[in-house]
């Protein structure tokens, strides 16, 4: 019998999937996969999305699981797309932002990651963010989403897309939500917990 902890992580995004196997890999936390479509509320939140959607997701699946969400916020855009980035990207893309940024000096960026942990009795959160900026042109065929058009500031002026995933997990928004994640799991006596 394998004695990791394991977790539940409630998703129908495979990149974040293996972004999150690969960060709790290193804890000694073994990730099993819920393949589902989340409820999300309509909010400008990334937090009570992510809380709300990890509640709806214990009620339908009764186990202690996480779900994360994240978003897009583009300084000269207000903030947008924040917590719509998913229907942003469905709808107009990434050539959409780019056109939407196309006479914008300020290209400056961050993505922020947004984990929620439901274990039926309490809900708790994990933020991660990582600034940079946005490219002018999409650049790279790797990771998913607004990858190929975000420049972090703490890589080599590379987009995420142009990084394998390797290298866009050491520094990504979602595996520091999920380094902190992890840190208070290992801290806890999970089977008093779940």
């Amino acid at each position: 019998m394998d004695k990791r902890k394991t977790v539940f992580f409630a998703t129908s995004n495979i990149g974040k999937v293996e972004e999150a196997e690969r960060t709790l890999k290193e804890y000694g936390i073994l990730l099993l996969h819920l393949p589902m479509k989340l409820i999300e509320i309509q909010s400008d939140n990334l937090e009570e999305i992510a809380v709300f959607s990890a509640q709806k997701a214990w009620e339908n699946q009764g186990k202690p699981l996480f779900v994360e969400d994240a978003g897009l916020f583009i300084k000269e855009l207000n903030g947008f797309p924040g917590p719509y980035s998913s229907y942003v990207f469905k709808t107009i893309s990434n050539e959409g932002i780019l056109k939407l940024m196309s006479d914008k000096g300020n290209r400056e960026a961050y993505f922020q990651s947004v984990i929620a942990f439901c274990n039926g009795k309490s809900t708790t959160t994990f933020k991660g963010e990582v600034r940079g900026e946005i490219s002018k042109e999409i650049r790279g065929g790797h990771g998913f989403g607004f990858d190929p058009i975000f420049i972090p500031e703490e890589g080599d002026g590379r987009t995420f897309g142009e990084m394998d995933i390797s290298e866009k997990t050491a520094i990504s928004h979602r595996t520091k939500a999920l380094k902190k994640f992890a840190e208070w799991i290992k801290s806890l006596d999970y089977s008093k917990f779940i």
